[in-house]
Parts: structure tokens; sequence; C-alpha cells
């Protein structure tokens, strides 16, 4: 799977949002600064992101961007859908299949195709913002144990 530009920048916010999930709205500027994003990109992903439920926003100086739902209930693999379009490295599960059916010669390919699909889906479709979060957590703490600066 090949992450594009607008999947791993959606992804960097809604961490971001995650990290200060219930403190309230973050500005597009802290977000598309803290996490090196370009900010017209940032507006168009962040946009994509609301009409798919994740974020939520409010205009005005008073304004910004939170997550529309606690981070525990984002899966990374329905932001990538929203984001990319299919998971699958070559085709959806369908097309495979009926790929294996067309192709006998080629059946043992299109199989690992699609072993690969169903593992990368299996993957992202079982991971939450929130355990990404911890992850990021967890790595912090190993760092400041081994006495490296954070």
């Amino acid at each position: 799977m090949k992450v594009s530009k607008r999947g791993e920048y959606g992804m960097r916010a809604l961490c971001h949002l995650a990290a200060t999930y219930g403190g309230g709205l973050t500005h597009i500027r802290e977000i598309a600064e803290q996490e090196e994003i370009p900010a017209k990109f940032l507006e168009g992903i962040l946009l994509a992101l609301k009409r798919s439920g994740f974020v939520k926003s409010r205009r005005g100086n008073e304004g910004g961007y939170a997550l529309a739902r606690p981070p525990h209930e984002i899966v990374v693999g329905d932001v990538f859908r929203a984001l990319d379009g299919p998971l699958a490295p070559m085709s959806n599960s369908a097309e495979l299949r009926a790929l294996m059916d067309k192709n006998k010669r080629q059946r043992g390919f299109y199989a690992v195709l699609l072993e690969v699909s169903n593992a990368v889906s299996g993957i992202l479709d079982h991971t939450t913002l929130a355990q990404i979060l911890a992850g990021n957590m967890m790595d912090e703490e190993v760092m400041e144990m081994a006495g490296h600066e954070v």
C-alpha cells in the first residue's frame, strides 16, 4: 500500500487533534505549523475529513477543528478510504477474485495480492487513533527512560 501525501497529512492532522481531544478547538494554523503541512493543502484535507464525519469545525476567531468522535472510535482504515479510496494495492477483493477465476494460470499471483490486500486492510481496520496516540506516548516514555530528550 502506498500512502499518498493527502493520506499521510490527514493522519498527522487527526493524530494532532487526538492528542488534544477534549481540550477545545485547534486553529488550522497551529496544526499546519506543528505538523509541517502546507496550510492550503490542509484546508482541503480537513474539509474532506469533516464531510466524512471525522472532524467538526467552527468558523471565526474562536473557531478551529476538533475530532467529531473520541479517538478510540476513529479507525485508521476508514480515514485512508475517505481520503484516498480503496486500500488494495491493485484492485479490490472482488476484482482480485474475478481475476483469479478468469486467469487460471495467474491464480497464484492474484491470490498473493489478495492476501496482501486482506493483511493491510486487517491491520488498518483494527487500529484506532487512540492506539496510534498510545504508541506515540510509549515511544516518548521509552526515549525519556533512555535519557534522550523528546
